[in-house]
């Protein structure tokens, strides 16, 4: 499939490109639903590509032009679950564009779960890399037994498409891969999802099918810790065992299982500001995008607070970037279809406070200014 250059629309533009053509149609027909019982003008940001359906949006900035790995969302047959079992992705597309609000294009497909010789099902949220002229694709899939790993794919090009390796990378485990290169060249994989992402079957990295579905139950233990691994020079697996996340309350002491609004669930993202190391991720059933800042890329980490508020659908998911001098948020929401399995990538600007914490955004422009107007 060519690439294609499409631009971001408001929803009223969306719907009725919908009606007057195909081009322009989401997948599946799936956008009559109670997307269109909101206004394009209450969000605060509009879809960057409408034509099918993307979330978890990893950004990447290359050369001055911005690169986006997405999961590409599919509407299939499975029914709604806490595990995500209705997540169904299978291939994943790259976007691309020169500049925030400028066309977007909609790469072919950049790397298929029938071309990775151990994945079975599932291919979830994405991260990418560059390194000495090659470009690494993380990606987690389930494999043949039904666990979450972590594999990795290469190309000479960002757009793809990936020759992923024969196996997935050795000692890895669960969900959402995230990439950090420090300023010193050492690069660093974060990871873990608990639910359906199966951390808390992987306490000791090894998968326990008869886990915990949800947790560890227990609230008033620390939390259970996202993952980071350093990686090896050429990238392809990591250096050490993967060890613990700590991200620590105000107080210095871990934030607990049962503090929903504040513990890890999933969505590792790092980036670093001033300095500070700022590892950000979803709170999960909460539906918060939050964050915490350490002065290594290891940590610890203390709570900060929250990036974002709960978007239109259950998940969120994200990654920040900073491009031409500013800062940029990327998440995702399900705005065109209302379906919780079929959403939609976002990008708006994120702002630092001069102490260095983040602005908390609203999702929704009309409720943000309702915010504005009580204080």
């Amino acid at each position: 499939m060519p690439s294609r250059r499409l631009s971001a629309l408001p929803l009223a533009m969306v719907l009725l490109a919908t009606a007057c053509g195909p081009n322009a149609q989401p997948e599946n027909q799936a956008q009559q639903t109670k997307a269109d019982k909101r206004a394009a003008s209450e969000y605060l940001s509009q879809p960057l590509v409408t034509d099918m359906y993307t979330a978890d949006p990893s950004a990447h900035v290359w050369d001055g032009k911005i690169y986006v790995y997405p999961s590409h969302d599919i509407d299939g047959p499975t029914p709604e679950d806490d595990l995500g079992a209705h997540f169904e992705m299978r291939d994943y597309h790259v976007l691309s564009m020169d500049k925030i609000g400028g066309p977007v294009t909609v790469g072919p497909v950049a790397l298929d779960v029938k071309d990775v010789p151990w994945a079975e099902k599932q291919m979830w949220a994405p991260d990418a890399a560059r390194k000495n002229g090659t470009y690494y694709l993380y990606f987690p899939a389930k494999d043949k037994e039904g666990a979450f790993r972590v594999g990795v794919a290469t190309s000479k090009n960002p757009m793809g498409p990936f020759t992923a390796q024969p196996q997935p990378i050795k000692g890895s485990y669960s969900i959402d891969p995230s990439v950090f290169t420090d300023d010193d060249g050492a690069s660093y994989m974060y990871f873990g999802g608990i639910w359906g992402g199966q951390l808390q079957r992987n306490i000791d990295g090894k998968y326990d099918a008869n886990g915990s579905k949800t947790d560890l139950g227990q609230d008033d233990k620390p939390a259970i810790a996202p993952r980071v691994a350093k990686m090896t020079g050429d990238m392809l697996e990591f250096t050490e065992t993967p060890r613990a996340v700590q991200i620590l309350d105000e107080k210095g002491k871990p934030i607990l299982g049962g503090d929903h609004d504040r513990r890890f669930f999933e969505a590792s993202w790092m980036h670093k500001y001033k300095g500070k190391y700022y590892f950000s991720y979803s709170t999960g059933d909460t539906h918060y995008l939050a964050y915490a800042i350490g002065n290594s890329p290891y940590g610890p980490f203390t709570y900060k607070g929250r990036i974002l508020e709960p978007v239109e659908g259950w998940t969120t998911h994200h990654s920040i970037v900073e491009w031409n001098g500013r800062w940029w948020l990327f998440y995702a929401d399900s705005q065109l279809s209302g379906q919780t399995r079929l959403r939609n990538v976002k990008v708006t600007e994120l702002r630092y406070n001069p102490d260095g914490t983040i602005q908390t955004m609203n999702p929704f422009v009309a409720q943000s200014a309702k915010d504005g107007a009580a204080r």
